[in-house]
């Protein structure tokens, strides 16, 4: 079985640990993700793996012959050949090893004698050959096609120059490129940054068939909770595994910062009773042991230290102003490029308070609404009637192009906060990823994604009743998505959207209007009711269910993508149809599931917090037993025995329940 294995790796950058005895193994059939704070190092050691960086310590071993693709974050550029010239130089090592062969044949013709070096020579080339023959070379033509089709590549692109593609559908190239060499290793760092949800879809199945292992770093939950089965944390230079999708790993790795934190809060409280003692009794001679003892404790201390990515932070909006009922209303929306439609006919009315997702494959005309809605593109054909005291807020995906000059980050913020925000400037922007120094930098100097991040934090702080977002997850991790989403759905206003995120789609949207070849459908539910209703469209329709927008995958064990009212008929009506359940209906069915969710939520975190404090009391026992003074007592270690006994078996009667609950929240939610 191919491998490669890293023991006791580490890799310092100047007094930064980045890696501190780092041990990890991949297989094939590994089906592993690498989460972590931004700057935790996650990148350093993808490359490490890929042998692109050489550790300070410790061993890599890859065995013998196997095979391993690498795919950095960004930073990739093809030129000089059509789009399938690059992609049939995925297969470069076979045609080395077809070479070769060629070799091995020359060699074997000259040979006519039946010696050791000729047995040697047929048993190479029929290795060779085997190789060959199973890395689907004499196919490429067709596994090239699907390929670049999966990714979003039309057939008509095949024949372009690589030159012509922007950056985004440079890394899918480069995606392509990695997936087409079919290595037995395949480390992929934010492989769905730059696809679309169909696209994401498809990568989906493809890693769920790949038969060799991969790791992968994502900040798209939904996607890690599909393709992996295990976890590795990689926080202040230490890895850690957990087993289980990404949700599972957030659970447990609740559990264990709520403990964290309070072990940190109770020492911050004990060091600052010590630092006041030192300070009080400094000068006094009576107090002088014991104030050089205080002195000692403290340099001794191993400083309890909390990851920054786990610190749950909060905002809120500014209260947006009063509207009407009515947001918007729009009849006969259309909208030409030349000859081209990319909008038809679109009838809608949004109401007060409502999340709208828009869905659509590429070039539907999903951006194009939203830069309408939004005031921004006033060349349409039909009406546009914005509502009684509506204010729009707008983000685009291409708003960094448009950001210049020589304020900080921070400035520029505190110059557009509201008074009451001015405080909370810091938390919000350690949201956004903009940390320590960060904040100092100008605006001039900043990243494409930097300026992204810094446009949606601006927009978010100013008092709107109408939020139009074109992709607003985009550059944001996993922890900075959360925040966002929190906000959002607390937000009173109406938020009209677009996302690629699967788990931010369905947890925000509360309806879903979908842009076909810029013809509309709505649909009374969220995203994750939409596709459910494809599914069963198609299943009707005879229609095999792959060929629907955005596939049905569905994650093994999740509990961030259960359907809406499960087992319940739910109404989802066309623009241009009917629907077989009222809006009113679908309403009291939801009100209905979330009746039968709080309670269970509220029953597993009292699961969780019980195992927590048992976990804290199981600590504190073997610290005990650990003391001279109490394993050398042998009633004293009894009577501690017993009592970690009874804590073990509690614990294991509350994991069971825990797990119950939790099942029975997948199957609810």
């Amino acid at each position: 079985m191919a491998f490669v294995q890293f023991t006791r790796v580490s890799l310092a950058f100047g007094d930064r640990d980045i890696l501190k005895d780092v041990s990890l193994n991949l297989a094939a059939g590994s089906r592993a993700a690498l989460a972590g704070a931004n700057g935790s190092g996650k990148s350093t050691l993808m490359k490490v793996i890929a042998g692109q960086i050489q550790p300070d310590s410790g061993d890599r071993a890859l065995q013998r012959g196997c095979r391993l693709s690498y795919l950095p974050q960004s930073g990739i550029v093809h030129t000089g050949r059509t789009l399938r010239e690059e992609a049939e130089t995925a297969y470069q090592s076979i045609q080395q090893i077809i070479s070769r062969m060629e070799a091995l044949g020359s060699q074997l013709e000259q040979t006519t004698r039946d010696t050791k070096q000729t047995a040697q020579l047929l048993e190479e080339y029929h290795t060779l050959h085997e190789a060959v023959e199973n890395s689907g070379y004499y196919q490429r033509s067709q596994r090239i096609a699907m390929v670049l089709t999966g990714l979003g590549f039309s057939e008509e692109d095949l024949d372009r120059p690589v030159d012509e593609f922007s950056g985004g559908w440079q890394m899918r190239i480069a995606l392509a490129k990695v997936l087409l060499e079919a290595p037995d290793i395949l480390l992929l760092d934010e492989p769905t940054n730059y696809l679309d949800i169909e696209a994401r879809t498809w990568l989906e199945q493809w890693l769920l068939d790949f038969k060799g292992g991969y790791l992968l770093v994502s900040h798209d939950r939904y996607f890690l909770d599909v393709t992996v089965n295990e976890v590795y944390e990689l926080f202040q230079g230490n890895l850690k595994r957990y087993a289980g999708n990404y949700s599972n790993y957030e659970q447990i790795r609740k559990v264990e910062l709520e403990g964290l934190l309070a072990r940190y809060e109770a020492q911050q409280e004990e060091i600052a009773k010590t630092e006041d003692f030192i300070r009080r009794f400094r000068y006094n001679a009576s107090k002088a042991a014991m104030v050089q003892d205080r002195v000692k404790r403290l340099e001794k201390l191993e400083r309890i230290e909390i990851p920054e990515s786990l610190k749950k932070i909060h905002f809120s909006f500014p209260p947006p102003p009063h509207s009407g009922r009515l947001v918007l209303t729009l009849q006969g929306l259309g909208k030409k490029y030349g000859s081209r439609q990319a909008l038809y006919g679109v009838d809608l009315v949004v109401e007060a308070g409502e999340k709208l997702l828009v869905v659509g494959r590429n070039g539907a005309g999903k951006s194009t609404l939203l830069r309408i809605l939004a005031g921004i593109d006033q060349d349409y054909e039909g009406q546009l009637s914005l509502g009684t005291g509506v204010a729009v807020g707008y983000f685009s995906q291409d708003v960094a192009e448009t950001m210049t000059g020589s304020q900080s980050v921070l400035e520029t913020l505190e110059a557009e906060a509201p008074l009451e925000l001015i405080p909370k400037l810091r938390d919000m922007l350690g949201a956004f990823l903009f940390r320590g120094d960060d904040v100092y930098k100008a605006v001039s100097v900043l990243s494409g994604g930097e300026k992204s991040r810094l446009a949606l934090l601006q927009l978010l702080l100013h008092p709107v009743n109408l939020l139009i977002l074109d992709e607003p997850t985009n550059h944001l991790d996993l922890h900075s998505k959360d925040v966002l989403l929190d906000a959002l759905k607390a937000y009173p206003g109406t938020v009209i959207f677009v996302s690629h995120d699967r788990a931010f789609m369905e947890a925000l949207s509360t309806k879903t209007l979908e842009l076909n070849q810029g013809r509309p459908r709505l649909f009374y539910g969220n995203y994750a009711y939409y596709v459910e209703r494809l599914a069963s469209e198609a299943e009707s329709s005879g229609t095999a269910t792959a060929s629907t927008p955005h596939g049905s995958v569905k994650p093994s064990g999740t509990a961030s993508t259960a359907s809406i009212a499960r087992g319940t008929a739910t109404p989802a009506g066309g623009i241009s149809g009917t629907s077989s359940l009222s809006a009113a209906d679908y309403r009291e069915a939801e009100k209905k599931r979330q009746a039968q969710i709080r309670p269970l939520e509220r029953q597993e975190a009292d699961l969780l917090a019980g195992l927590e404090q048992l976990e804290t009391e199981k600590k504190h026992l073997e610290e005990t037993l650990a003391k001279p003074e109490v394993y050398s007592d042998g009633t004293k270690v009894r009577d501690i025995q017993a009592q970690l006994d009874a804590i073990l078996r509690k614990i294991d009667e509350l994991t069971t329940q825990w797990e119950q609950v939790a099942q029975e929240l997948e199957r609810v939610r």
